[in-house]
């Protein structure tokens, strides 16, 4: 099972360079699993039981799976479809001394710049148009090796291996071509959207690694691949989704972006998108504002997002005892200060439901000197009163151009959201049941 389900995972990794991607992949899988697209700007007209997803921005996308009219909470799963990575700033290419032409780049995120130089890079992202008398969007992938950031010869700088500080602006914008490719982005990018270069008006283009996922080891227990965080857990947590039962409650799949730089954006899970889309599913369905409340308090909410394995060269920086390993199964991500969510009762909530399904746990603690980063439950938690839990599979490099992880964990974390998806969470004055 382990080796084809990450070969899947390779498969929507590969669709999946930039967040709109991710939605669109995601998107096209929902489709073809029978469920119907709703937009924002449209009125909602629900059946229930049924089938739906919505997105916003065309970047972040919510699935709902609708048991019936009487349903009683949310089961709710969240991840995030960006990754740290390079924004091309716009069509224009910057000569270098008259004999190379570079883009013009900024970060986006928090990566390990190093990690990006010397391996081949191309472009994807979204364009927008003129069509006619309206503006519209679409999505470019160059799908070739373009780019590429070139590393400093050794000879040249011989202090390199005793530590380096990148200079965004100098060392890591990339390579294009030679003097004569000073105009020949905007010709690249439209041919590949098959639109004509004077139509774009303007573009959200990003740099992404073109290596594929692979899968590796003496006994093939690790997989490589870019954007593991977190298209890892989009992608189990989609598996698990649309495999599940229905239940008593209604299962909601999340994929945000933004998560890579605070979520607060119109559709990052700082915005209001999630709390939009459940009360107008309520409202679609004739639910009160009593019956809406009360359903919140029957609400669970798993943020996926992947953790930190202990390192083979490095272990000193995990802690003394929750220190998780790849191929172990899920992680359940605890902190003081609620840089996770995961509380004792979220936590034992969904222990349970790995329990039920067969599924390994482990939990994790950052050092009590280190800090981690918050995430996307602690985010939502702080404006919708839910039950959260913070979880995610172990890997290494985290925010490396090629991340690490363990080749049975893709399984473990579909197996979990399947099982939690085909559960049921009810809060009444006597406990909870799951």
């Amino acid at each position: 099972m382990s080796n084809t389900i990450n070969q899947e995972l390779f498969r929507f990794i590969k669709e999946s360079p930039t967040a709109w991607h991710t939605a669109e992949s995601v998107a096209c899988r929902l489709r073809e699993a029978g469920f119907t697209e709703l937009h924002e700007s449209e009125e909602w007209k629900i059946e229930a039981p049924g089938r739906y997803f919505v997105r916003r921005g065309g970047s972040s996308l919510i699935a709902l799976r609708v048991p019936g009219p009487h349903f009683n909470g949310f089961m709710i799963m969240a991840g995030h479809g960006d990754s740290p990575c390079f924004k091309i700033k716009n069509l224009d290419t910057v000569p270098t001394v008259e004999i190379y032409t570079r883009l013009n780049t900024e970060r986006y995120g928090g990566m390990l710049l190093a990690s990006w130089m010397d391996r081949p890079l191309s472009a994807a992202g979204r364009l927008v148009l003129r069509q006619g008398d309206r503006i519209v969007t679409k999505l470019v992938n160059v799908d070739r090796d373009l780019l590429l950031i070139p590393n400093l010869a050794i000879h040249m700088n011989r202090g390199i291996n005793d530590g380096k500080s990148y200079d965004l602006n100098i060392d890591m914008q990339p390579l294009f071509g030679g003097r004569d490719a000073a105009d020949g982005l905007r010709g690249i990018v439209a041919q590949a959207a098959g639109v004509r270069p004077e139509d774009i008006l303007d573009t959200d283009l990003f740099m992404y690694p073109r290596t594929p996922g692979t899968q590796w080891g003496a006994a093939e227990e690790f997989i490589s691949a870019p954007r593991l965080d977190d298209l890892q857990c989009v992608f189990a947590g989609l598996t698990g989704f649309l495999r599940a039962r229905d239940g008593d409650s209604t299962g909601v799949l999340c994929v945000f972006d933004n998560e890579e730089v605070g979520s607060m954006t119109k559709q990052g899970a700082g915005s209001g998108f999630l709390k939009d889309v459940l009360l107008r599913l309520s409202g679609a369905l004739g639910r009160s504002t009593e019956e809406r409340r009360r359903g919140m308090a029957s609400t669970l909410l798993v943020s996926m997002d992947n953790a930190h394995a202990v390192h083979p060269n490095h272990p000193e920086y995990a802690d003394r005892r929750d220190r998780p390993e790849m191929n172990k199964g899920v992680v359940v991500k605890y902190n003081a200060v609620q840089r996770y969510a995961t509380d004792a009762v979220s936590g034992a909530l969904f222990m349970e439901v790995c329990r039920r399904a067969g599924v390994p746990i482990q939990r994790y603690t950052n050092r009590a000197d280190l800090q981690g980063g918050t995430t996307l439950g602690a985010i939502i938690a702080s404006h919708m009163a839910v039950d959260t839990v913070d979880v995610g599979l172990a890997q290494l490099a985290m925010h490396s151009a090629y991340e690490t992880a363990g080749a049975r964990d893709t399984d473990y974390m579909a197996r979990a959201a399947e099982e939690y998806f085909s559960s049921s969470f009810r809060r009444d004055p006597s406990g909870m049941r799951i």
